[in-house]
Protein backbone atom coordinates (compact mmCIF):
# COMPACT_ATOMS: atom_id res chain seq x y z
CA UNK A 1 0.00 0.00 0.00
CA UNK A 2 1.79 3.59 -1.46
CA UNK A 3 1.60 6.34 1.35
CA UNK A 4 -1.06 8.60 -0.02
CA UNK A 5 -0.54 11.33 -2.91
CA UNK A 6 -3.73 12.92 -2.62
CA UNK A 7 -3.26 16.80 -2.92
CA UNK A 8 -4.67 19.25 -0.53
CA UNK A 9 -6.38 22.18 -2.37
CA UNK A 10 -7.05 25.73 -0.29
CA UNK A 11 -10.57 26.64 -1.69
CA UNK A 12 -11.01 29.38 0.54
CA UNK A 13 -10.21 32.16 -2.24
CA UNK A 14 -13.45 30.84 -4.13
CA UNK A 15 -15.66 31.30 -1.39
CA UNK A 16 -15.23 35.24 -2.18
CA UNK A 17 -17.73 37.32 -3.73
CA UNK A 18 -15.32 38.76 -5.75
CA UNK A 19 -12.36 36.19 -6.33
CA UNK A 20 -9.07 36.93 -7.52
CA UNK A 21 -8.34 35.82 -10.82
CA UNK A 22 -4.88 34.73 -10.09
CA UNK A 23 -6.22 32.17 -7.09
CA UNK A 24 -8.69 31.08 -9.28
CA UNK A 25 -6.85 29.95 -12.06
CA UNK A 26 -4.16 28.45 -9.08
CA UNK A 27 -7.03 26.58 -7.99
CA UNK A 28 -8.46 25.69 -11.08
CA UNK A 29 -5.50 23.89 -12.57
CA UNK A 30 -4.99 21.88 -9.02
CA UNK A 31 -8.26 20.68 -9.50
CA UNK A 32 -7.24 19.84 -12.87
CA UNK A 33 -4.35 17.42 -12.11
CA UNK A 34 -6.05 16.30 -9.31
CA UNK A 35 -8.75 14.87 -11.32
CA UNK A 36 -7.01 13.51 -13.89
CA UNK A 37 -4.13 11.55 -11.92
CA UNK A 38 -6.23 10.49 -8.69
CA UNK A 39 -9.83 11.39 -8.87
CA UNK A 40 -9.71 12.77 -5.32
CA UNK A 41 -8.74 15.59 -3.46
CA UNK A 42 -8.80 17.39 0.17
CA UNK A 43 -10.01 20.98 0.70
CA UNK A 44 -8.83 23.30 3.08
CA UNK A 45 -10.31 26.80 3.46
CA UNK A 46 -14.02 25.24 3.38
CA UNK A 47 -15.49 27.32 6.05
CA UNK A 48 -17.33 24.46 8.25
CA UNK A 49 -17.13 25.20 11.91
CA UNK A 50 -14.71 22.53 13.57
CA UNK A 51 -17.08 23.07 16.45
CA UNK A 52 -20.26 21.93 14.10
CA UNK A 53 -18.05 19.25 12.98
CA UNK A 54 -16.93 17.65 16.85
CA UNK A 55 -20.95 18.02 17.59
CA UNK A 56 -22.37 15.94 14.74
CA UNK A 57 -19.20 13.17 15.85
CA UNK A 58 -19.90 13.39 19.55
CA UNK A 59 -23.59 13.10 18.54
CA UNK A 60 -23.33 10.25 16.11
CA UNK A 61 -21.26 8.06 18.92
CA UNK A 62 -24.16 8.49 21.10
CA UNK A 63 -26.68 7.54 18.56
CA UNK A 64 -24.67 4.40 17.57
CA UNK A 65 -24.16 3.20 21.18
CA UNK A 66 -27.68 2.55 21.45
CA UNK A 67 -29.22 -0.70 21.46
CA UNK A 68 -30.47 -1.82 18.42
CA UNK A 69 -34.10 -2.04 19.31
CA UNK A 70 -33.38 1.67 19.33
CA UNK A 71 -31.81 2.44 16.26
CA UNK A 72 -34.45 0.53 14.86
CA UNK A 73 -37.09 3.13 15.70
CA UNK A 74 -35.72 5.58 12.79
CA UNK A 75 -35.21 2.01 10.16
CA UNK A 76 -35.15 2.43 6.34
CA UNK A 77 -38.19 0.30 6.27
CA UNK A 78 -40.10 3.69 7.44
CA UNK A 79 -38.97 5.79 5.20
CA UNK A 80 -40.77 4.63 2.27
CA UNK A 81 -40.10 6.59 -0.60
CA UNK A 82 -37.50 9.20 0.99
CA UNK A 83 -35.23 6.38 0.65
CA UNK A 84 -34.60 7.64 4.54
CA UNK A 85 -33.27 6.29 8.31
CA UNK A 86 -31.28 3.41 9.95
CA UNK A 87 -30.37 0.82 8.46
CA UNK A 88 -27.87 -2.21 10.43
CA UNK A 89 -24.83 -4.00 9.72
CA UNK A 90 -25.18 -6.32 6.70
CA UNK A 91 -28.09 -4.55 5.36
CA UNK A 92 -26.24 -2.32 2.77
CA UNK A 93 -24.67 -4.22 -0.24
CA UNK A 94 -21.74 -3.37 -2.56
CA UNK A 95 -21.53 -5.94 -5.64
CA UNK A 96 -24.28 -7.26 -3.89
CA UNK A 97 -21.42 -8.53 -0.53
CA UNK A 98 -23.07 -6.87 2.73
CA UNK A 99 -21.07 -4.07 3.97
CA UNK A 100 -19.63 -4.26 7.54
CA UNK A 101 -21.18 -0.74 8.40
CA UNK A 102 -24.74 0.37 9.96
CA UNK A 103 -25.59 3.97 9.43
CA UNK A 104 -28.25 6.54 8.46
CA UNK A 105 -29.99 7.74 5.46
CA UNK A 106 -30.76 11.30 5.33
CA UNK A 107 -31.47 13.95 2.60
CA UNK A 108 -32.79 17.70 2.29
CA UNK A 109 -35.69 17.99 4.38
CA UNK A 110 -39.25 18.98 2.45
CA UNK A 111 -42.04 19.65 4.31
CA UNK A 112 -45.11 17.71 2.96
CA UNK A 113 -46.63 20.42 0.83
CA UNK A 114 -43.53 20.82 -1.72
CA UNK A 115 -44.39 19.79 -5.04
CA UNK A 116 -42.09 16.84 -5.19
CA UNK A 117 -43.38 14.99 -1.96
CA UNK A 118 -46.96 15.69 -3.09
CA UNK A 119 -46.17 14.28 -6.39
CA UNK A 120 -44.51 11.20 -4.80
CA UNK A 121 -41.48 11.76 -6.39
CA UNK A 122 -38.44 8.67 -4.67
CA UNK A 123 -36.04 10.14 -2.17
CA UNK A 124 -37.74 13.26 -1.67
CA UNK A 125 -39.22 13.82 1.54
CA UNK A 126 -39.22 13.79 5.31
CA UNK A 127 -35.97 12.75 7.33
CA UNK A 128 -36.27 9.98 10.42
CA UNK A 129 -34.69 11.40 13.09
CA UNK A 130 -34.25 9.38 16.40
CA UNK A 131 -35.40 10.82 19.72
CA UNK A 132 -31.92 10.29 21.21
CA UNK A 133 -29.56 12.04 20.78
CA UNK A 134 -31.81 14.68 20.81
CA UNK A 135 -29.57 17.77 18.80
CA UNK A 136 -28.90 15.11 16.32
CA UNK A 137 -31.79 16.45 14.10
CA UNK A 138 -30.72 20.06 14.27
CA UNK A 139 -26.74 19.04 13.95
CA UNK A 140 -27.54 17.35 10.83
CA UNK A 141 -29.73 19.77 9.24
CA UNK A 142 -27.27 22.60 9.77
CA UNK A 143 -24.33 20.50 8.32
CA UNK A 144 -26.19 19.53 5.18
CA UNK A 145 -26.62 22.83 4.77
CA UNK A 146 -23.30 24.36 5.16
CA UNK A 147 -21.89 21.46 3.17
CA UNK A 148 -24.09 22.02 0.65
CA UNK A 149 -22.58 25.55 0.10
CA UNK A 150 -19.32 24.11 0.29
CA UNK A 151 -20.68 21.71 -2.71
CA UNK A 152 -21.29 24.81 -4.64
CA UNK A 153 -17.72 26.47 -4.21
CA UNK A 154 -16.37 23.45 -5.22
CA UNK A 155 -18.40 22.66 -8.57
CA UNK A 156 -17.30 26.27 -9.41
CA UNK A 157 -13.59 25.44 -9.11
CA UNK A 158 -14.76 22.02 -11.15
CA UNK A 159 -16.07 24.61 -13.83
CA UNK A 160 -12.99 26.64 -14.09
CA UNK A 161 -10.76 23.87 -14.38
CA UNK A 162 -12.34 22.39 -17.67
CA UNK A 163 -11.99 25.83 -19.01
CA UNK A 164 -15.75 26.49 -18.37
CA UNK A 165 -18.18 29.61 -16.52
CA UNK A 166 -17.92 29.36 -13.13
CA UNK A 167 -21.82 28.87 -12.79
CA UNK A 168 -22.11 25.85 -16.01
CA UNK A 169 -22.73 23.42 -13.11
CA UNK A 170 -25.02 25.46 -11.07
CA UNK A 171 -26.74 26.78 -14.11
CA UNK A 172 -27.44 23.54 -15.83
CA UNK A 173 -27.37 20.58 -12.99
CA UNK A 174 -27.39 22.16 -9.11
CA UNK A 175 -29.64 25.18 -8.47
CA UNK A 176 -31.64 22.61 -6.67
CA UNK A 177 -29.37 20.01 -6.52
CA UNK A 178 -30.00 16.11 -5.08
CA UNK A 179 -28.24 16.15 -1.92
CA UNK A 180 -27.65 12.57 -0.12
CA UNK A 181 -26.22 12.65 3.36
CA UNK A 182 -25.17 9.49 4.88
CA UNK A 183 -23.39 8.90 8.59
CA UNK A 184 -21.65 5.47 8.66
CA UNK A 185 -20.34 3.79 11.25
CA UNK A 186 -17.80 0.92 10.92
CA UNK A 187 -17.91 -1.35 14.04
CA UNK A 188 -14.01 -3.08 14.76
CA UNK A 189 -13.38 -6.47 13.64
CA UNK A 190 -10.70 -8.77 13.06
CA UNK A 191 -9.20 -7.64 10.09
CA UNK A 192 -10.08 -9.55 7.14
CA UNK A 193 -9.67 -8.64 3.57
CA UNK A 194 -12.85 -10.88 2.83
CA UNK A 195 -14.78 -8.56 5.16
CA UNK A 196 -14.67 -5.02 3.72
CA UNK A 197 -16.32 -1.89 5.50
CA UNK A 198 -17.36 -0.87 2.40
CA UNK A 199 -15.95 -2.72 -0.89
CA UNK A 200 -14.83 -1.28 -3.95
CA UNK A 201 -17.02 0.92 -6.02
CA UNK A 202 -17.76 4.84 -7.64
CA UNK A 203 -19.89 6.88 -6.68
CA UNK A 204 -22.91 7.81 -8.64
CA UNK A 205 -22.88 11.61 -8.88
CA UNK A 206 -21.02 14.18 -9.25
CA UNK A 207 -18.94 15.02 -6.16
CA UNK A 208 -18.78 13.40 -2.86
CA UNK A 209 -17.43 15.47 -0.24
CA UNK A 210 -16.70 13.36 3.16
CA UNK A 211 -15.21 14.41 6.81
CA UNK A 212 -13.96 11.38 8.19
CA UNK A 213 -12.74 10.60 11.64
CA UNK A 214 -9.34 10.41 13.21
CA UNK A 215 -9.18 6.71 12.82
CA UNK A 216 -9.03 6.24 9.10
CA UNK A 217 -9.45 3.03 7.05
CA UNK A 218 -10.25 4.78 3.37
CA UNK A 219 -8.28 3.53 0.49
CA UNK A 220 -8.13 5.27 -3.35
CA UNK A 221 -7.30 3.06 -6.36
CA UNK A 222 -5.15 5.98 -8.03
CA UNK A 223 -3.05 5.30 -11.19
CA UNK A 224 -4.00 1.33 -10.60
CA UNK A 225 -2.56 1.09 -7.30
CA UNK A 226 -4.18 0.90 -3.99
CA UNK A 227 -3.05 4.16 -1.79
CA UNK A 228 -4.25 4.90 1.71
CA UNK A 229 -6.61 8.06 1.92
CA UNK A 230 -5.88 8.83 5.78
CA UNK A 231 -8.07 11.81 7.85
CA UNK A 232 -6.60 15.69 7.89
CA UNK A 233 -7.49 17.90 10.83
CA UNK A 234 -10.31 19.94 9.31
CA UNK A 235 -10.54 18.93 6.40
CA UNK A 236 -12.66 17.18 3.46
CA UNK A 237 -12.14 14.50 0.58
CA UNK A 238 -13.49 14.98 -2.61
CA UNK A 239 -14.08 12.34 -4.83
CA UNK A 240 -15.53 12.93 -8.55
CA UNK A 241 -18.82 10.52 -9.20
CA UNK A 242 -19.83 8.25 -11.95
CA UNK A 243 -22.30 11.63 -13.41
CA UNK A 244 -18.95 13.92 -13.72
CA UNK A 245 -17.03 11.25 -15.56
CA UNK A 246 -19.95 11.06 -17.64
CA UNK A 247 -19.84 14.82 -18.75
CA UNK A 248 -16.03 15.17 -18.99
CA UNK A 249 -16.35 11.97 -21.85
CA UNK A 250 -13.87 10.40 -18.83
CA UNK A 251 -11.43 13.40 -18.96
CA UNK A 252 -12.37 13.05 -14.89
CA UNK A 253 -13.28 9.56 -13.73
CA UNK A 254 -14.50 8.39 -11.41
CA UNK A 255 -11.78 6.62 -9.00
CA UNK A 256 -12.85 3.18 -7.14
CA UNK A 257 -12.53 3.62 -3.30
CA UNK A 258 -13.27 1.60 -1.20
CA UNK A 259 -12.98 0.82 3.27
CA UNK A 260 -11.11 -1.49 5.78
CA UNK A 261 -11.01 -0.65 9.65
CA UNK A 262 -7.73 -2.06 10.35
CA UNK A 263 -7.18 0.22 13.47
CA UNK A 264 -8.73 -1.89 16.20
CA UNK A 265 -11.16 1.08 16.65
CA UNK A 266 -15.02 1.70 15.67
CA UNK A 267 -14.92 4.30 12.67
CA UNK A 268 -17.19 6.93 11.52
CA UNK A 269 -17.41 8.70 7.67
CA UNK A 270 -19.87 11.59 6.99
CA UNK A 271 -20.06 11.64 3.31
CA UNK A 272 -22.57 14.08 1.55
CA UNK A 273 -23.08 13.61 -1.91
CA UNK A 274 -23.76 16.55 -3.81
CA UNK A 275 -25.74 15.44 -7.22
CA UNK A 276 -27.21 16.79 -10.47
CA UNK A 277 -31.40 17.78 -9.31
CA UNK A 278 -33.60 14.75 -10.03
CA UNK A 279 -35.23 15.84 -12.99
CA UNK A 280 -31.91 16.68 -14.87
CA UNK A 281 -30.66 14.87 -17.94
CA UNK A 282 -26.95 14.82 -18.01
CA UNK A 283 -25.05 15.52 -21.01
CA UNK A 284 -21.86 15.27 -22.31
CA UNK A 285 -20.00 19.23 -21.97
CA UNK A 286 -19.68 20.22 -25.53
CA UNK A 287 -16.36 21.56 -25.55
CA UNK A 288 -14.52 18.75 -24.63
CA UNK A 289 -13.05 17.35 -27.91
CA UNK A 290 -11.53 14.01 -25.57
CA UNK A 291 -13.07 10.93 -27.68
CA UNK A 292 -15.27 9.10 -25.29
CA UNK A 293 -13.94 5.82 -24.67
CA UNK A 294 -15.93 2.12 -23.17
CA UNK A 295 -13.60 1.55 -19.79
CA UNK A 296 -16.49 -0.91 -18.70
CA UNK A 297 -14.15 -3.56 -19.06
CA UNK A 298 -11.98 -2.14 -16.43
CA UNK A 299 -14.51 -1.09 -13.74
CA UNK A 300 -15.73 -2.29 -10.85
CA UNK A 301 -19.37 -2.89 -11.98
CA UNK A 302 -18.29 -3.35 -15.73
CA UNK A 303 -20.73 -0.87 -16.51
CA UNK A 304 -20.74 2.06 -19.32
CA UNK A 305 -21.72 5.19 -17.66
CA UNK A 306 -21.42 7.17 -21.28
CA UNK A 307 -24.78 5.09 -22.68
CA UNK A 308 -26.97 5.73 -20.35
CA UNK A 309 -29.83 7.94 -21.70
CA UNK A 310 -32.47 9.64 -19.29
CA UNK A 311 -32.35 11.67 -16.37
CA UNK A 312 -30.24 11.53 -13.05
CA UNK A 313 -33.40 10.61 -11.39
CA UNK A 314 -33.68 7.61 -13.78
CA UNK A 315 -29.63 6.68 -12.92
CA UNK A 316 -29.62 6.47 -9.88
CA UNK A 317 -32.77 4.92 -8.90
CA UNK A 318 -31.71 2.12 -10.52
CA UNK A 319 -28.25 2.15 -8.87
CA UNK A 320 -29.66 2.37 -5.22
CA UNK A 321 -32.02 -0.33 -5.66
CA UNK A 322 -29.29 -2.53 -5.81
CA UNK A 323 -27.74 -1.60 -2.72
CA UNK A 324 -31.28 -2.08 -0.69
CA UNK A 325 -33.60 -4.44 -2.68
CA UNK A 326 -35.29 -5.20 -0.72
CA UNK A 327 -36.60 -1.46 -0.16
CA UNK A 328 -36.87 -1.45 -3.67
CA UNK A 329 -40.49 -2.03 -4.09
CA UNK A 330 -40.94 0.74 -1.91
CA UNK A 331 -39.59 3.39 -3.21
CA UNK A 332 -39.95 2.93 -7.17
Amino acid sequence: MKASQIPVIDISPLREKETDKNAADKIAQEINTACREHGFFYISGHGVSEQLQRKLETLSHEFFKLPEEEKLKISMQLGGKAWRGFFPVGNELTSGKPDIKEGIYFGTELDKNNTQVLAGTPMHGQNLFPENPEKLRETVLQYMDEVTQVGHVVMKGVALSLNLDADYFYSRYTKDPLILFRIFHYPYHAVNEELWGVGEHTDYGLLTILKQDAVGGLQVKSRGEWIEAPPIENTFICNIGDMLDRMTGGLYRSTPHRVLNKSGKSRLSFPLFFDPGFDTIPKRIETISRPTEDDSAERWDKANVHTFEGTYGDYILNKVSKVFPELKRDVL
